[in-house]
């Protein structure tokens, strides 16, 4: 990664910056869900972010990655964190999934990462296991009243969130692993050219058309320049500068931050436990990555 980050201020702000841009997924999916099919929603997202990191790039005089392997790899992940992991994600709730038992569903993902980093040979501390049981502790009690909604679970619902959460913790773990070193930007132009690949076919097969409106168009305007160009790159550079154990632990904060969101934008309430909830998971998340610094 080649974009200087020289303000020790923001790199300490960068992961509580990404976890409220991360947070408005869930708000954007409520606001332009009703008006567009998830897949042609998000091809024409990948689409538009295409666009604006090619521009950035050109403006910027950005490098792209030199090696073809790097392409490839990028490409993979791309595939994993933009179009397995979204869509997934947006073709649930599409399907009756309630965003809250997604949520809950795909926030297993640290627990995931941290098993699989212990079963290579990682190291994962016991002070940031006992945070990963915290913070899915906090992140059950954020979203308990989702669990008893009923018609929300059953096997296409299911799978779509089983693909959702694979697919991002999947991800995680290949670009720990295999991508190099190189600019934000350029990287993610890449990514998201992937996705937009995988995912245009899929489209084509739903059925309805977007209807474009105020609330569909500030979805889609919300959601590459502030999800995709913001909230990606954020979780890209993250990546790449910490453990994939505390950066993926920074997921169980999303559920929590949401409720607050839902709260201020739309009258939800706040229980007691979605408050207790709320602290555990701060206190699980903090355990954990002080526990892989």
């Amino acid at each position: 990664m080649t974009v200087a980050v020289r303000s020790s201020g923001w790199l300490r702000a960068m992961p509580a910056v990404f976890v409220l841009i991360w947070s408005t997924g869930f708000i954007v999916a409520r606001y332009g869900m009703p008006y567009a099919p998830p897949l042609k929603f998000l091809a024409v997202r990948y689409a538009l972010s295409v666009v604006c990191f090619v521009v950035w790039v050109a403006a910027a005089r950005v490098a792209w990655p030199a090696r073809r392997s790097q392409w490839g790899h990028l490409a993979v992940t791309g595939v994993l964190m933009q179009a397995g992991y979204l869509g997934g994600v947006w073709a649930a709730v599409h399907a009756g999934m309630g965003s809250g038992l997604v949520a809950l569903l795909v926030g297993i993902q640290p627990v995931l990462t941290a098993i699989w980093l212990s079963m290579r040979g990682g190291a994962v501390a016991r002070q940031q296991w006992v945070g990963l049981l915290l913070g899915f502790a906090g992140l059950l009690l954020v979203v308990a009243r989702k669990l008893v909604a009923t018609g929300e679970v059953n096997s296409t619902t299911m799978g779509l969130a089983l693909l959702a959460l694979f697919s991002i913790t999947a991800g995680t773990l290949y670009q720990k692993h295999f991508v190099g070193p190189c600019d934000v930007r350029s990287a993610s132009a890449i990514q998201l050219a992937a996705a937009f690949v995988v995912t245009l076919p899929l489209a084509f097969l739903e059925t309805g058309h977007i209807q474009w409106n105020l609330a569909s168009g500030g979805a889609m305007a919300w959601s590459v320049l502030v999800l995709s160009l913001g909230g990606s790159s954020l979780l890209y550079i993250l990546i790449q500068r910490g453990t994939a154990t505390a950066v993926t632990s920074l997921l169980y904060l999303v559920p929590p931050c949401t409720a607050v969101m839902a709260w201020l934008l739309f009258s939800e309430p706040i229980t007691v436990p979605i408050v207790l909830g709320i602290l555990l998971t701060a206190a699980g998340v903090s355990l954990v990555v002080r526990g892989g610094r």
